[in-house]
């Protein structure tokens, strides 16, 4: 597999799978950094979904060196580099995508049996330009799982939901409104904003997503919830997402 760096332009591994992929209706888009234990996984959940429905991959690796897109066994995965950061991440991989929508996948989240089915249905509603699906964070505890009602519940009324809830979009409208901003974090909350701004509708399925529950447990369920909600409220009254970066100890994405 070859993959070269990108700073947001088309750069691909292999050019005659873009040409094959060219009618493709999904593209699922997933940024990485230091991901090499659990990509291989990921890819073999998302190759267990209807294939008939969505087509290709691409992985997005913030590692210059490719730590992660370098062990993919999966060969018609679409692996890039791009510098550092969520956001550009997955705007890069917007950019090497060629399907109608859009799905933006974190690496510790796995999406739901029958995904692509359910999103297609929604997206044949022209009034809809996008959406996710509720939360289920993967633990027994009960705080967590109190974590992913709420989550669930907050998204459903605020039409905001946050990334680890796989939000899709119609890829003609993500180009028109801008991609995602080039901050260092809040970039899903930033576009969703937008969105909701300008009058759009998104779509909240039913259907979980399971995310790994691996930053609750590595800095305390408690303290993580709490340290997001401020950052989350901070950012709403106005505060830089640089500044706001430096209260954010996000060690893996």
């Amino acid at each position: 597999m070859r993959y070269r760096m990108s700073n947001g332009n088309l750069t691909t591994c292999d050019t005659n799978r873009r040409r094959e992929s060219s009618q493709c209706y999904f593209s699922i888009i997933v940024p990485v950094l230091d991901e090499a234990d659990r990509i291989n996984s990921l890819i073999d959940n998302l190759r267990n979904q209807d294939l008939k429905s969505f087509c290709e991959v691409i992985v997005v690796d913030g590692d210059p060196q490719g730590g992660t897109v370098g062990v993919l066994r999966d060969k018609d995965v679409i692996a890039i580099t791009a510098s550092k950061g969520r956001g550009r991440q997955m705007n890069a991989g917007a950019a090497a995508a060629s399907g109608e929508i859009l799905i933006f996948l974190h690496a510790d989240t796995t999406l739901p049996h029958g995904a692509p089915e359910k999103i297609h249905r929604v997206m044949e509603d022209s009034d809809y330009v996008g959406g996710a699906f509720d939360l289920k964070i993967d633990s027994d505890r009960f705080f967590l799982r109190y974590i992913s009602v709420r989550a669930s519940i907050r998204s459903r009324w605020n039409r905001i939901p946050y990334g680890d809830q796989a939000i899709f979009l119609r890829k003609k409208y993500f180009d028109q409104i801008g991609g995602f901003k080039d901050i260092p974090l809040m970039e899903d909350v930033e576009l969703m904003r937008r969105i909701k701004k300008d009058g759009r509708k998104i779509c909240i399925l039913p259907d979980k997503v399971v995310t790994s529950a691996r930053r609750w447990e590595r800095d305390g369920a408690i303290c993580t919830t709490l340290r997001n909600q401020v950052l989350v409220a901070l950012f709403r009254l106005g505060v830089s997402p640089g500044w706001l970066a430096k209260h954010y100890w996000r060690q893996s994405q």
